[in-house]
C-alpha cells in the first residue's frame, strides 16, 4: 500500500529522468494529474496521457529533453504526511529567480506559485521543480 501518492509520482519521474527514459508510468490520482498539467504548462514535460489497463488507471508521462539533457534539474516533495508546510499568499513569490516552480494546493485548486501569487491565495506547498 502506498501512503504518499504524490511522492511516489515525483520519485518515478525523477528516476526515469536520471535513466534518460522517454516515458514514466504513474499511478492515477486527480491531484497527480493536476500537478502534471502544471508541469506541461511550464514546459517540464512533453505530455501525459491517462491509460486504463485491466480496470486500473495509470498515467503515461512523456519526459522532455533538450540537447540530450533532461529539462528537469530537480524535483522535490516539500509537504509530507508527517510535516505539512503551509505558506500565505504574501510568502509565495519566485522560486530559483523565476527558473523554478512551486506547486501549491489552495482553496482554488492546485496552482503554480505564479498563479497563486496573482490570485492572492496561499495553501499547502506540495513540491518544487526546476
Amino acid at each position: 500500500m502506498m501512503n504518499d501518492i504524490i511522492a511516489d509520482a515525483l520519485t518515478r519521474i525523477r528516476n526515469a529522468n536520471m535513466r534518460k527514459r522517454d516515458t514514466a508510468t504513474l499511478v492515477y490520482a486527480k491531484i497527480v494529474e493536476a500537478i502534471l498539467k502544471i508541469f506541461k504548462e511550464k514546459g517540464y514535460i512533453d505530455s501525459y496521457h491517462v491509460v486504463e489497463e485491466a480496470g486500473k488507471k495509470n498515467i503515461q508521462v512523456n519526459l522532455k529533453y533538450e540537447n540530450n539533457k533532461p529539462v528537469i534539474n530537480e524535483i522535490k516533495r516539500i509537504s509530507k504526511s508527517g510535516r505539512r508546510v503551509y505558506k500565505p499568499a504574501s510568502e509565495i513569490k519566485q522560486f530559483k529567480n523565476g527558473y523554478g516552480t512551486i506547486i501549491i494546493t489552495t482553496s482554488k485548486g492546485v496552482l503554480s506559485n505564479d498563479e497563486a501569487h496573482h490570485q492572492g491565495v496561499g495553501g499547502e506547498v506540495l513540491c518544487t521543480i526546476w
